[in-house]
């Protein structure tokens, strides 16, 4: 892992609607009208990082994808989701930053591409977790737009002209041929040449997360055959976290009651002892009552249990695992993650094991494994490779690839609730006190500001979509 000093520029006015206001988000009355835009840069992506792998990432979505059971409090466990608009807002402000990195005069080709990458990455965001969303008029105050209308799910990744893919497209092939350069870039020192190769993986990510709804993937081909891609965890697109005020992980910095709440769930227990699997030991730790009893064993809770339940059931928190030492007890223990080079590796095999692309699956698919392994410091058994519920031995390989590369994505923000909506895989069951009549959520709802300032805009996106639940499901879920 690199060991970058990350920027964090204070930033004011989160909490202001996407539909409104978008003119003053970025003008501080104290300063110049004029920022260099090394500094909004370094901002943005430290700000996206730290915000993926924290709140939305440990503080939320581990409970979505069945990394975290709650013992009491963390009601969103039992799929009491709400609309999530406090990162609504953020996103919507970040785009704003980044507009205007691109625009001010210091600016050059280099930040333009660069932000349209961060750009598409925080769009793909917003349309995952809600649906179609203010996008092409998003941002248009300055011309006279202030309810933007929601662009369709489809046409934000599909447009050929300003769909993610495209612009994520544009602005490899921007990079490849610029002489400009670029500053404050936190995440990859500068180099242009990790940018392109981050902006292709998206691709691929993008293309996974579509492809029940194209026939077309010779795109996908290419990016697997001849596109620069991302080599290994070098190029991981990763911002660690510091050993030392300001920056270190936040739970290590946070009280003992946030820590305690997240508990290793039955679903992680079952697959990693069925794997024999090491990084578990990395992941979680053994419960208080087996090392006390010197006897340390990993143990998790059913997810979706209230504390009305866990108490009838008589279940002893104390020998219920906690989150790992890389969690709470190292402040530098992990980093803030936007994509990791495993799950390129994982989304190709999936590619291939589909018949979507040719390759090689198991080249692929081991790849994925190793580079996990490699990224949490932990040694692969010998015999990893062959055992039953690992190798590629004929059976449910799509299973087995979609698993691995669930729990790689452990630290990655949404990712993988994002994959087990699209996949089923793993089959996460809702807990037994669930507050979503038993079904598992596709979406979040939109922000209650949304309804009060752009009222006709979002009732014209709910009579597309379905009506504003946490069941309705996005475009490339549907059948």
């Amino acid at each position: 892992m690199k060991n970058h000093i990350v920027f964090l520029i204070i930033f004011f006015g989160i909490g202001i609607s996407c539909s409104r206001d978008f003119e003053s988000i970025n003008q501080n009355p104290n300063a110049s009208e004029s920022i260099d835009p090394q500094f909004l840069l370094s901002n943005v992506i430290s700000v996206l990082a730290d915000e993926n792998t924290y709140n939305q990432g440990f503080r939320l979505a581990s409970y979505l994808a069945q990394f975290s059971a709650s013992v009491e409090f963390e009601r969103i466990d039992r799929y009491e989701l709400g609309s999530n608009a406090t990162y609504w807002n953020l996103l919507y402000h970040l785009l704003a930053d980044i507009e205007s990195m691109q625009t001010v005069e210091a600016s050059n080709e280099a930040y333009e591409a660069v932000g349209d990458i961060l750009k598409s990455y925080i769009y793909s965001q917003l349309t995952d977790l809600w649906g179609d969303v203010p996008y092409t008029e998003a941002l248009k105050v300055g011309v006279g737009i202030t309810t933007p209308q929601y662009d369709r799910q489809e046409d934000i990744y599909l447009d050929d002209e300003n769909g993610l893919l495209a612009i994520l497209n544009r602005a490899a092939s921007t990079l490849s041929s610029t002489t400009a350069r670029i500053q404050g870039d936190v995440m990859y020192g500068n180099d242009l040449d990790q940018w392109i190769r981050l902006a292709n993986a998206l691709q691929v990510r993008y293309y996974l997360r579509i492809s029940n709804k194209i026939d077309d993937f010779s795109v996908l081909e290419d990016l697997a055959n001849s596109a620069p891609l991302m080599r290994g965890n070098g190029d991981n697109a990763v911002v660690p976290y510091l050993g030392a005020a300001p920056n270190q992980f936040p739970l290590s910095q946070a009280g003992l009651g946030i820590y305690q709440e997240h508990r290793m769930t039955r679903t992680v227990d079952s697959i990693l002892h069925s794997w024999d699997d090491p990084r578990m030991a990395i992941l979680y730790k053994p419960t208080a009552a087996s090392i006390s009893a010197k006897n340390p064993q990993y143990k998790g809770l059913l997810n979706g249990q209230n504390r009305e339940t866990i108490a009838a059931n008589q279940i002893d928190l104390n020998d219920i695992s906690l989150f790992g030492s890389i969690y709470r007890d190292v402040a530098d223990g992990v980093d803030g993650q936007i994509m990791l080079y495993s799950e390129l590796q994982f989304a190709l095999a999936e590619a291939v094991e589909r018949g979507l692309i040719d390759g090689d699956v198991e080249e692929y698919y081991v790849n994925g494994i190793t580079a996990h392994f490699e990224y949490l410091g932990a040694d692969i058994p010998e015999d990893y490779f062959t055992r039953e519920n690992i190798a590629l031995n004929g059976e449910q390989h799509l299973d087995k690839i979609l698993t691995q590369k669930w729990l790689s994505l452990i630290s990655n923000g949404h990712e993988a609730w994002f994959n087990v909506r699209r996949t089923g895989i793993p089959h996460l069951k809702p807990g037994p006190d669930n507050l979503n009549g038993g079904r598992y959520p596709a979406r979040y709802l939109y922000p209650e500001s949304e309804q009060a300032v752009n009222q006709a805009n979002y009732q014209a996106a709910i009579q597309r979509m379905g009506p504003d639940n946490i069941n309705t499901k996005v475009w490339w879920m549907t059948e």
